[in-house]
């Protein structure tokens, strides 16, 4: 019996969805228009672009939240960004940074194309399905209000998405035992995740936690011992599994679009992605080999 390629083919289309909603981290809009509300630090802009949402919370519930960051990293800027600007503040800015960083890197035309009113209404339809019980920072986006402008619309759409399938990939990693660095080096490990100079730079931890991490992997056989460490073979299922549990936990809103609004999302989100990393949207440097 075939396997259902269902479940491949909403993981193909979150993988060309989520793109053009990170995007905007990577953006200097998102730094200019945090810096015009006060927030100036490139890690208390991020805790604070993604958490705003939920209000104005503790360190604890981004940690929780976030699940790969250092706690002690998210403390140094959560809750005292809040005290520099409000979340209102920060998700006023932050659109105002989508909006400009859209423009720049789809460019005009497409922002009030056809395409782009088709692909925010079959997006927005995918995620009637979606479920807030356990998921956190969906469910404090779902709450937000749906903008006006399709480009907008699609990017708000696009986020449910991808919050949505990241609160229960948490609870995949959390199933398979693997604790935020090791999740971060066995991702690295698989040639997908970010480069360790990134993770380093940004997650909070050292090289040492890093490297202890690899070696809590190496003794449960999941990691090789080579220079450029690799998965092994069960490390490869371990992680495979991840992805198929993960798979399961978004099934709905998928399901709920249909085969063919899938397809039809996927072909237009193909061609804005391809566009906006044409355009510089990502360092080319992301994406790099596990150290350790």
């Amino acid at each position: 019996m075939s396997p259902d390629p269902r479940p491949r083919a909403a993981r193909h289309c979150h993988n060309l969805l989520n793109p053009l909603h990170s995007a905007h981290y990577f953006a200097p809009e998102l730094a200019r228009e945090l810096a015009a509300v006060g927030v100036t630090h490139p890690r208390a802009a991020y805790f604070a672009a993604r958490s705003a949402a939920m209000g104005a919370v503790g360190a604890g519930a981004v940690t929780a939240a976030f699940y790969n960051f250092s706690h002690e990293l998210v403390a140094e800027h959560v809750p005292a960004v809040w005290r520099i600007a409000s979340p209102e503040a920060v998700l006023a800015a932050r659109a105002r940074a989508v909006d400009a960083t859209l423009a720049r890197l789809l460019g005009p035309e497409t922002l009030t194309s056809d395409a782009m009113a088709e692909a925010a209404e079959l997006a927005l339809r995918a995620t009637e399905a979606c479920t807030r019980h356990a998921r956190a920072l969906y469910a404090a986006h779902a709450d937000l209000p749906v903008p006006e402008a399709p480009h907008m619309a699609y990017w708000h759409a696009t986020t449910l998405l991808r919050e949505h399938r990241g609160d229960g990939h948490l609870a995949a990693l959390l199933d398979a035992g693997l604790d935020p660095v090791e999740a971060l080096v066995s991702h690295v490990a698989t040639g997908k995740g970010m480069a360790p100079k990134w993770l380093l730079a940004t997650r909070g931890w050292n090289e040492d936690d890093y490297a202890a991490a690899a070696g809590r992997l190496r003794a449960r056989g999941l990691l090789t011992d080579d220079e450029e460490p690799t998965l092994t073979e069960e490390g490869a299922r371990l992680r495979a599994a991840v992805e198929e549990r993960t798979d399961a936990l978004d099934q709905a809103p998928y399901e709920h679009l249909g085969e063919a609004g899938v397809a039809r999302l996927t072909e237009l989100a193909t061609a804005f992605v391809g566009t906006a990393l044409a355009n510089g949207a990502f360092p080319a440097d992301l994406i790099g080999k596990a150290t350790a």
